[in-house]
């Protein structure tokens, strides 16, 4: 006998010759039956096609940090000034100018500089502060809610969640794959030092991070996600870095755009840009509407 199973169509005519109408009717039910199946491990084959294959959550993270310009690399920065602009519907302008500063450990400072609209949030590693317009022309500084701080500590940082996670306390795990925007992406679940969890979706094809949610927090505690959509990757530096953010908190909102248009890496970030908490020095910069050195 040959090796090969026969076609379906020979395998048909081979009945008719040799056997009786009901076994003929069973062996045609079976083989519609084979060909069902086939085709539903050919269409099952093509979905699983677009994964590189079984990786534990660690080795995507690992590919991902490589693909974003690799652990020591990234260990060298710290610090970085993103610049760019806000796109919102919930703004009256269209584009409201912003530059957010980081530097090493988890300090952070965002200032938006469209003199009528102008906002600053400043976090150093422990507390912050935060200062708005007033319905009067006037600055409005107060401290960080301890909510706030508790969010500006659980802050991915000027590197992300995901590189250097081990050094940092976190653990990851890959708890699924779906689809974004029509690519195959692999959900890690990353658990911080405290106990929070947060979740990054990672292409399954470029190893780059496509999206990032974390628990947003309110005066009594937890009030829902923010979601972080990376978009529009480029090279700067010899890291890849997303040139277009999507930041939305609920899904019948459009999101936020924030469009970098500029980025250092290491440039000089005095720790004084840091400190504070709405001083003089920092309301009188505000009253200017330039910005605070």
């Amino acid at each position: 006998m040959p090796n090969a199973a026969p076609l379906p169509g020979a395998l048909v005519i081979m009945l008719a010759k040799s056997a009786s109408r009901a076994v003929i009717r069973a062996a045609l039910a079976a083989t519609f039956c084979l060909l069902l199946s086939a085709a539903a491990q050919a269409a099952l084959g093509d979905a699983a096609s677009k994964l590189p294959g079984p990786l534990t959550g660690e080795q995507i993270v690992d590919r991902s940090v490589e693909v974003r310009g690799g652990l020591e690399a990234w260990r060298k920065i710290g610090t970085i000034i993103w610049a760019g602009h806000l796109e919102s519907e919930r703004s009256a302008v269209p584009k409201l100018p912003f530059e957010l500063k980081e530097k090493r450990p988890g300090k952070s400072r965002f200032e938006i500089t469209e003199p009528a609209h102008r906002s600053l949030r400043v976090f150093n590693g422990v507390g912050g502060w935060k200062m708005r317009m007033g319905e009067d022309g006037r600055p409005d500084v107060k401290p960080l809610t301890a909510q706030e701080v508790r969010f500006a500590r659980s802050a991915p940082g000027l590197e992300g969640p995901l590189i250097d996670y081990r050094a940092k306390g976190s653990r990851v795990a890959l708890e699924g794959t779906e689809d974004l925007d029509g690519r195959p992406n692999y959900r890690i679940g990353v658990t911080l030092l405290d106990g929070e969890h947060q979740t990054v979706w990672i292409d399954a094809q470029s190893f780059l991070e496509s999206r990032f949610d974390r628990t947003a927090y309110g005066p009594t505690g937890p009030k829902g996600v923010v979601s972080v959509r990376y978009r529009d990757y480029k090279e700067i530096g010899g890291l890849a870095l997303p040139s277009v953010l999507e930041i939305s908190g609920a899904a019948a909102v459009k999101p936020d755009r924030m469009v970098i248009d500029r980025v250092a890496l290491n440039p000089v970030i005095e720790d004084r840009e840091f400190q504070g908490g709405g001083n003089t020095r920092d309301r009188s910069a505000a009253e200017l509407g330039v910005a605070s050195k």
